[in-house]
């Protein structure tokens, strides 16, 4: 019998895989307990209107992604920090305050989880970041710490 898993079943199948099982097994096992459904036409149909549906919104991402690339690709961010005496920061500038500067700066929003700095920053001087917008799209961008 044909089937479409609804979840990950462990030796059978993935979610959203059309398999041919034993016909005991649908019967007994996947159907009852809700782990897939029979490969009739309308089921089969639903699902490939599922998976467009889950491709289109990737697609989007991917666009939106590449659009961000192309707005922060030679940008110069400047961060203000707080300093000592002796010139070392109090702390750090972190992902986060880079993030913040990007939006106050240039109306950019960037999770701060995508932003990966090259080294930590405890001083004044100039940087450069890594921005991990999706898989495989990254663009660089370069950090000025000032004082505030």
């Amino acid at each position: 019998m044909k089937v479409i898993f609804l979840q990950d079943v462990k030796g059978s199948g993935k979610k959203g895989e059309v398999r041919t099982v034993a016909d005991g097994y649908a019967r007994n096992m996947l159907l009852p307990k809700g782990y897939a459904v029979e490969a009739t036409p309308q089921n089969l149909s639903k699902l490939a209107g599922q998976q467009s549906s889950a491709q289109h919104k990737i697609d989007l991402e991917i666009q939106s992604a590449k659009e961000t690339a192309e707005k922060i690709r030679g940008k110069r961010v400047m961060v203000k920090a707080r300093a000592g005496s002796n010139g070392k920061l109090f702390g750090s500038v972190t992902a986060g305050n880079v993030a913040d500067a990007l939006k106050s700066q240039f109306d950019i929003n960037i999770d701060k989880k995508k932003i990966v700095l090259s080294t930590d920053i405890k001083n004044f001087g100039s940087y450069t970041a890594n921005v991990k917008l999706y898989n495989g799209i990254s663009e660089t961008i370069d950090i000025e710490v000032g004082k505030e």
